[in-house]
């Protein structure tokens, strides 16, 4: 995914740290020559890579992630992802933003979610349409894809949820 990002010269926007996933991420992201920006509370403040800007809590460091983005990938993580991720989603189901969301559901990652998901509609908690809120890849090469398309689908305005 890093390497990706950086050939098509994607700016990476991230929680900023340096291990794990993410880490490994950011890090192909520069070495295909890409530019990364961590964005990071004070209290959880290392040495990372690429640019890095500091903000006073978590819940800064989510909205300045999502007002620096254009759109969001989501990679398998762990409960800080899930709470990035129902942020953001939830963002865009009250049409604060329009920004592509792709799921990278590699080895099916994500199955429980959207059928998670899924599952709060059939009991009537989530309006079904609410399930194009995001898109689900299975391989790394089609997140670019995706992303584009649901960007040009923003544009046009063919992505609009009526909150009815």
């Amino acid at each position: 995914m890093g390497t990706l990002l950086g050939q098509a010269d994607i700016r990476l926007v991230y929680g900023g740290g340096a291990v794990g996933l993410m880490g490994v991420v950011s890090q192909a992201v520069l070495d295909a020559g890409g530019r990364v920006t961590g964005i990071i509370p004070h209290f959880l403040d290392q040495s990372e890579v690429g640019k890095m800007i500091r903000t006073d809590t978590m819940h800064d460091r989510k909205a300045r992630m999502a007002e620096m983005s254009d759109g969001f990938v989501v990679l398998p993580g762990g409960l800080g992802t899930l709470d990035e991720t129902f942020e953001i989603l939830t963002w865009k189901q009250l049409n604060l933003h329009t920004k592509p969301i792709v799921l990278l559901n590699s080895e099916g990652y994500w199955d429980h979610f959207v059928h998670l998901v899924e599952h709060q509609v059939r009991e009537g908690f989530v309006k079904e349409h609410y399930l194009k809120l995001f898109r689900i890849v299975d391989h790394v090469e089609d997140v670019l894809p995706a992303l584009m398309e649901s960007a040009a689908q923003a544009r046009t305005g063919n992505d609009r949820l009526d909150r009815a």
